[in-house]
């Protein structure tokens, strides 16, 4: 541990984006996972409605540094050609 105060609260501020990054990340891995079972099950309306939200969490996490930005880009690009090869 520390012993002065400068490393101290940055020990603080890393512990604390640690665990907020962790919980985005959580929460976009949970909805891919929504978006990607209802391409997998054919269900388009299902998809179509999961893939905004997908979307914007995507672009919040490549904004705020918690994934790269080619990654959010890529992701977006792979699941709407997915939802459009669906009959």
């Amino acid at each position: 541990m520390p012993h002065s105060k400068q490393p101290t609260t940055r020990a603080q501020t890393n512990q604390a984006r640690r665990e907020k990054n962790k919980a985005r990340k959580s929460q976009l891995r949970t909805q891919l996972k929504k978006v990607r079972t209802a391409i997998e099950a054919g269900d388009r309306a299902a998809a179509e409605a999961a893939f905004p939200l997908a979307t914007k969490l995507l672009d919040k996490a490549a904004k705020n540094n918690v994934i790269h930005a080619n990654k959010a880009a890529r992701e977006k690009s792979n699941l709407r050609r997915d939802i459009d090869a669906i009959g």
